[in-house]
Parts: C-alpha cells; sequence; structure tokens
C-alpha cells in the first residue's frame, strides 16, 4: 500500500499493489481490513518525523507491525546544504498554516519546511516577503533522494507566480531581511497583539507569566482572555504547551484567535461564553490566569475544577483588590502589588505618569 508516488518507484511486483486513497484517513479502515495478511506501507523516509508513523501506530496492535525507516527529507536537504541538522528548525507545514513560522523568523537562522504542493513555494516567498524577509535565501528541493530530484535556489522576493515546483517538495530557508524578530522573553510588546485596550500590558504580562511558569506539556486557563496575549506567552514558551482562552465578547473572542493564529501558535483553543459555566467540560489545566474577573463564585468553581493548579489572579478594582486580600488569607500563596510609571512630558519637561496599581495573587490550589 501507498500513494500513487510511491507506488510508481517499484519495480515490477508479483504482489498485489494498493493504492492509499485521499483523505488519508480513509487509507486506515482499508489497511486494517488486510488483517492477517503480509502487507507493507510506503510512507516517507522517516515516517515517524512529520509523516504517517504515529498515526498508523496508534491504529495497530505492538504486535502487528515494525518500522524500517530510512532517511528522513530533512536528513536528505540537510545532507545537500551542509547545515547541522542540530542547530535547524524542522516543521511539517504540508497540512499546517504557514504562520507556525512566525516564532523562527530572525536573520541568520535556518529552517526546512515540508509544504503541501508545487504552489506552495510561492506561497512561502510570499508569507516572507510581506513580514520582511523578503531577501531569504529558499532552496526549493523536489522528490529528493529519488530519480525527478531537482534543486532550485532563489531569492523568496524572487520566486516567479510561473515557475513550476511538483510535489513532493521541502525548502530550506537561510532567513535574511529587516523584518521583525518575535522575541524570546516574556512580556513581547503590546503591538504584537491586535487589540482594543482590553489586554495585560507588558511589565505586567511579564510578570503574570513568571508566576504561572509555564512548563513543557502543561494547560493553561486564560479566564478573560480579551487579546489573548498572557494564553499566546504561554504557547510560545514550549511547543507542547496548551491553553485555552475564555472571552465573553464574540468580536475579542475572534480577535484572540486571530493573534494566536499570526504568531504562529494556532493551537489556542479559544471559548466564546462567561466563567465559571464556561469552564464545564474543559480538559483540566495546571495552571489558571484570571485578568480581572475574579468573583467568589468563580473562585469556588475553580478550586472544584481545578485542584493543584496555580492560579494567578490580577486586580485593578478595590472591589477586586479585597476579594484576592480575604482569599489570600483563607488559602494562602503570595501577594505583589505592582505600581508602574512611565515619564511623560508636561509642557517642556517630563514627569513620572503612573498607572494604576495592580494587586496580584498567586496561589497552589
Amino acid at each position: 500500500m501507498g500513494p500513487p508516488r510511491h507506488l510508481s518507484l517499484l519495480p515490477d511486483l508479483e504482489a498485489r499493489t494498493v493504492r492509499w486513497p485521499v483523505p488519508f484517513a480513509d487509507g486506515i479502515e482499508l489497511l486494517l481490513g488486510f488483517r492477517g495478511q503480509r502487507v507493507v506501507v510506503l510512507a516517507s523516509g522517516d515516517p515517524f518525523w512529520f509523516g504517517a508513523g504515529s498515526v498508523l501506530a496508534r491504529a495497530l496492535e505492538p504486535h502487528e507491525w515494525c518500522a524500517l525507516p530510512g532517511p528522513s527529507c530533512f536528513a536528505l536537504a540537510a545532507s545537500r546544504l551542509g547545515w547541522p541538522l542540530e542547530t535547524t528548525a524542522c516543521l511539517g507545514l504540508h497540512a499546517a498554516p504557514l504562520a507556525r513560522l512566525r516564532p523562527h523568523l530572525a536573520a541568520g537562522t535556518r529552517l526546512i519546511v515540508t509544504l503541501r504542493d508545487g504552489a506552495s513555494p510561492l506561497d512561502l516567498a510570499t508569507y516572507l516577503a510581506e513580514r520582511g524577509f523578503g531577501d531569504s535565501d529558499l532552496h526549493v528541493m523536489e522528490a529528493l533522494g529519488g530519480p525527478r530530484e531537482k534543486i532550485t535556489r532563489t531569492l523568496a522576493r524572487a520566486v516567479d507566480a510561473d515557475t513550476d515546483f511538483a510535489h513532493p517538495l521541502c525548502v530550506a530557508i537561510h532567513v535574511h531581511g529587516p523584518g521583525p524578530a518575535l522575541p524570546l522573553a516574556s512580556g513581547r510588546a503590546d503591538d504584537w497583539f491586535d487589540h482594543d485596550g482590553q489586554i495585560t500590558k507588558r511589565p505586567v504580562r511579564a510578570l503574570t507569566l513568571s508566576a504561572l511558569a509555564p512548563r513543557p506539556g502543561e494547560r493553561l486557563w486564560d479566564i478573560g482572555g480579551g487579546s489573548g496575549s498572557v494564553a499566546i506567552e504561554w504557547l510560545l514558551a514550549h511547543p507542547s504547551t496548551a491553553a485555552t482562552s475564555i472571552e465573553t465578547n464574540p468580536e475579542r473572542a475572534r480577535r484572540i484567535f486571530g493573534n494566536a493564529a499570526r504568531l504562529g501558535v494556532d493551537r489556542l483553543r479559544v471559548v466564546t461564553g462567561r466563567a465559571p459555566g464556561a469552564l464545564d467540560g474543559l480538559a483540566r489545566p495546571d495552571a489558571v490566569f484570571v485578568g480581572g474577573g475574579l468573583s467568589e463564585d468563580l473562585l469556588d468553581r475553580l478550586v472544584q475544577l481545578a485542584p493543584s493548579a496555580r492560579l494567578v489572579a490580577n486586580a485593578v478594582t478595590l472591589e477586586t483588590e479585597a476579594l484576592l486580600t480575604n482569599a489570600q488569607a483563607r488559602l494562602g500563596g503570595d501577594m505583589l502589588r505592582i505600581s508602574l510609571a512611565r515619564a511623560a512630558p508636561i509642557g517642556p519637561r517630563r514627569v513620572w505618569a503612573s498607572s494604576y496599581p495592580i494587586v496580584q495573587w498567586s496561589v497552589t490550589l
């Protein structure tokens, strides 16, 4: 069994050959119908690196299969260019949006990405150019390791819409250009996020992420998402993290999703609704952030729904501050008062313009 392009590379066989159908999932049921027979599935060189291996392994018992991996397209691409794979980002974009590139775009970085089809290199080049990285070197690699192998080097800004690239392909990218790189530290500038003023500002966000302390594989509930900045930065901390943003305003919920998609973390789940009711049925979190709307009812539900989770709640109003003070006396944790001031002009001179102080309570439930 295999896709037509794999089967076409085989010599004449006595064995029966079966084309893997489209969509891919339909082939799994077909494969399972051959149980009890000796079956070979032809997949990508290394089927467990952005390939079909893990999907097929989930459908079969451990004793039913073995894998014979060959060089992946990433290994083949690196071997053609002399790039060290351990310092080269490798992304599977054949079934994912190009925006997943965004956290990796910085001058001097190297990436190897798989793409969907022959039209995709132009889409990739356009994406890079529109973000200020049109001078990036692209190596478009078609049918690596096979008789049709072809490598085309060009600049992203120079890819011609009439150029005919053939699937399967991957592209190696050496990033160049003046485009802005997404900072690695928590507390990215506010202008990275589309917002209507409802946003946890950069310095407070940095302190909030520090208190939330994201770790690999952990899940966040961001209650009262606003612009989604806290949840997005949580996801940017590590590719294995997960997050759900709960927002009552449908327009803001759409904005949160747009921010997440644009910054390459489209795995953010956005729930339009009001907590605590909107929390029912969600996967249990490891951490919870409440950006200003904590109530006694919500706190009681969080104690029930998220035992042992790290809770960080910020308060601006005196009423919410009083709630946090009482909750801290009952449940413990740390209280932090954040007072910020920025230099601002007043006539020909400057003064410190103070923001509203914020009280932050962090506790393990």
